[in-house]
C-alpha cells in the first residue's frame, strides 16, 4: 500500500490532504493551548479560592481550634496542593504536548514543501521531455508530408511527356531531398519519443513514487505524532492522578478527624466561667411584722424616718449587669483579668504565666551564654573585652528578675482564683449535705459588673464587680437599715468583705441579696460585711419593699 504506485495521478489532491494534516495538527495544538489556558486560570481560582478562605489569624491569636474548623483548614491546603497538581498538568501539556506540537508542525511545513517542490519539478521535466517529443512528432510529420508532395510531383512531372528532363530531374533531387528529411525527422522523433518513454517511466516508476513515498511517510509520522500527543495529552494528567488522590484521601481524612464531642468540650473551656447556677430565691415572710410582739425574741429596728429609705436613692444597683445570660461587658481590661468570669480569668493567668517562664528561660539561656563568653574572652584577652558584655548581662539579669516577679504576682492571682474556685465548692458541698443552702451562690469576690458606682435597692441581681465592694465600705454616710436577720449557721468570713458571724447572732439588713447568694449586713458595733443569704433567715422592714 504506497501512494506513489495507487495515487501516481494525484499530485494535486496529495498536496491538499496533506496541507489539511498540518492545518489538523495546527488545531489540535491550539486546542491543547486553550486547555492549557484552562488548567491555569482554575489552579489560580483555586489558589485564590484557597487564600480567600485561610484564616488570617496573628500567632498569638488563642481563638479554640475545633475539629471542625481544623478539618477545613486541612482541606483548604489540601484543595492549595491540588491546584499546583492542575499547575502541573499544566505545565506539562505545554512542554511535553503544544512546545512539541508547534515545533514539529514549523519541520513538517519545511518537509512538505521540499517534497512537493521535488514533484513540481520532476512533473516539469517529464513536461519538458514531451514536448521535445512532441515537437520532433510534428516536424517528422510535416517532413512526410513535404516528401509526400515531392513523390507527387515527381510522379506527374515523370509521366508528362510534354516535361522537359531538366524539370524531372529537378523533381526527383527534391524528393530525394525531402525523403532525406523526413528520414532525419524519423530518427530524431524515434530518439526523442524513446527518451520521453524513458523519462517517463522514471517518473511514475520511480522519481513520483519516491516523492510519494517521502510524502506518505511524512503524513505518516504526523499521524504518529498526533497520537503520542494524544498519549501525552492523557500521560500529563495521570502522573498527577496520584498526588490528586492523596489531596482527596487528605481531604477524606480531614472530614473524618472530626469530633463532635471535643468541640463541645473546646465550647465548654472557651466559654466556661466558673460561675455557679443561681440558687431558688427564698420566701420573704411579710406578715411577721404584722404579728411581731416585743416577746418574740427578734429584736427590730425603730421604724423612723430616717430609716425610710429614699427613692432617688434606691436605683438599680445592678442594672443591665445580668451579661452572663446576655450581652458581656465592654470595660477595660484588667491586668489580673478580674473583669473577667473565674475560670476564664484562672486560664488566662495559667497562659500569661506560661508566657512569663518561656521569656524567662530565655532569658536565663542568654545568661548563660554570656557568662560563658565572658569566661572565654578572660581566658583569651585578644577574642574580646569581658567587660563590654556587662551592660548586656546586667540588662538580662534585670530581665530575670522583672519576669520573676511577674510571675510571682500572676500565680499570686491564679492561687487566689483557684482558692476561690474551691471554697465555691466547698461550701456547695457543705450545702448539699445540710439541704438547707440554696445552690449556685457567687461569692462577692467572684462577682461581676459592668459599673461599679452604681447600687441597687430593687430587684436581686446576680453578679456585681469585686471593686464594688470597696467602693460601698467607703460610702461617707452608712446605709439605712432595712431589715434584720438572725445566723443559721456560723459563718468564718474569711475573705474580704465577708463578715463573720456566730449561730443565733442578730444582724442588721442594709441591702438586700441581688442574686448572687449574698447579704449585706451590720454588726451593732457598726461593723459591716457580706454573709451568705442561705446561712440567716432575714426578716425585712414593711415600708422597705419595693423601695
Amino acid at each position: 500500500m504506497s501512494w506513489g504506485t495507487e495515487l501516481w495521478d494525484q499530485f494535486d489532491n496529495l498536496d491538499k490532504h496533506t496541507q489539511w494534516g498540518i492545518d489538523f495538527l495546527e488545531k489540535y495544538a491550539k486546542f491543547v493551548k486553550e486547555r492549557i489556558e484552562i488548567e491555569q486560570n482554575y489552579a489560580k481560582q483555586l489558589r485564590n479560592l484557597v487564600k480567600k478562605y485561610c484564616p488570617k489569624r496573628s500567632p498569638k491569636d488563642e481563638e479554640p481550634r475545633f475539629t471542625s474548623c481544623i478539618a477545613f483548614f486541612n482541606i483548604l491546603n489540601e484543595l492549595n496542593d491540588y491546584a499546583g497538581q492542575r499547575e502541573v498538568v499544566a505545565e506539562e501539556m505545554g512542554h511535553r504536548v503544544y512546545g512539541e506540537l508547534m515545533r514539529y508542525s514549523h519541520d513538517l511545513k519545511t518537509e512538505r514543501k521540499m517534497h512537493l517542490q521535488e514533484g513540481r519539478k520532476a512533473q516539469q521535466y517529464l513536461d519538458m521531455c514531451w514536448k521535445q517529443m512532441d515537437n520532433s512528432k510534428k516536424k517528422f510529420e510535416r517532413e512526410c508530408r513535404e516528401a509526400e508532395k515531392a513523390q507527387q510531383s515527381y510522379e506527374r512531372l515523370d509521366n508528362d511527356t510534354n516535361a522537359t528532363k531538366a524539370d524531372v530531374e529537378k523533381a526527383k533531387q527534391q524528393l530525394n531531398l525531402r525523403t532525406h528529411m523526413a528520414d532525419e525527422n524519423k530518427n530524431e522523433y524515434a530518439a526523442q519519443l524513446q527518451n520521453f518513454n524513458g523519462e517517463q517511466h522514471k517518473h511514475y516508476y520511480i522519481v513520483i513514487p519516491q516523492i510519494y513515498k517521502q510524502l506518505q511517510e511524512m503524513d505518516e509520522r504526523r499521524t504518529i505524532k498526533l497520537s503520542e500527543c494524544y498519549k501525552g495529552f492523557a500521560d500529563s494528567e495521570r502522573k498527577v492522578i496520584p498526588i490528586i488522590s492523596k489531596c482527596l484521601e487528605g481531604m477524606i481524612l480531614a472530614a473524618k478527624s472530626v469530633d463532635e464531642h471535643r468541640d463541645s468540650q473546646l465550647v465548654i473551656d472557651c466559654f466556661k466561667s466558673g460561675f455557679e447556677p443561681p440558687g431558688d430565691f427564698p420566701f420573704e415572710d411579710y406578715s411577721q411584722n404584722i404579728y411581731r410582739t416585743i416577746s418574740d425574741g427578734t429584736i427590730s429596728t425603730p421604724k423612723q424616718e430616717g430609716m425610710r429609705i429614699d427613692s432617688k436613692t434606691t436605683v438599680g444597683k445592678a442594672k443591665g449587669k445580668l451579661w452572663l445570660f446576655g450581652k458581656k461587658p465592654k470595660g477595660p481590661a484588667l491586668e489580673d483579668f478580674s473583669h473577667l468570669p473565674p475560670e476564664q480569668r484562672r486560664k488566662k493567668l495559667q497562659q500569661r504565666i506560661d508566657e512569663l517562664n518561656r521569656e524567662l528561660q530565655k532569658e536565663t539561656d542568654q545568661k548563660d551564654a554570656l557568662i560563658k563568653m565572658k569566661d572565654v574572652y578572660e581566658k583569651n584577652p585578644q577574642m574580646g573585652d569581658p567587660g563590654s558584655l556587662q551592660p548586656k548581662l546586667t540588662e538580662t539579669m534585670s530581665n530575670m528578675d522583672r519576669l520573676r516577679m511577674e510571675i510571682h504576682k500572676n500565680e499570686a492571682w491564679l492561687s487566689e482564683v483557684e482558692g476561690k474556685v474551691a471554697a465555691r465548692s466547698d461550701r456547695r458541698h457543705s450545702s448539699d449535705i445540710n439541704h438547707l443552702v440554696t445552690q449556685g451562690r457567687e461569692s462577692p469576690e467572684g462577682s461581676y459588673t459592668d459599673d461599679a458606682n452604681q447600687e441597687v435597692r430593687g430587684p436581686p441581681q446576680q453578679h456585681a464587680h469585686p471593686n464594688e465592694f470597696d467602693d460601698e465600705f467607703e460610702d461617707d454616710d452608712p446605709l439605712p437599715a432595712i431589715g434584720h436577720c438572725k445566723a443559721i449557721y456560723p459563718f468564718d468570713g474569711h475573705n474580704e468583705g465577708t463578715l463573720a458571724m456566730k449561730e443565733g447572732e442578730i444582724l442588721y439588713i442594709i441591702e438586700e441579696d441581688k442574686g448572687d447568694g449574698w447579704t449585706r449586713a451590720r454588726r451593732h458595733n457598726g461593723e459591716e460585711g457580706y454573709v451568705p443569704t442561705s446561712y440567716i433567715d432575714v426578716t425585712l422592714e414593711k415600708n422597705s419593699k419595693g423601695s
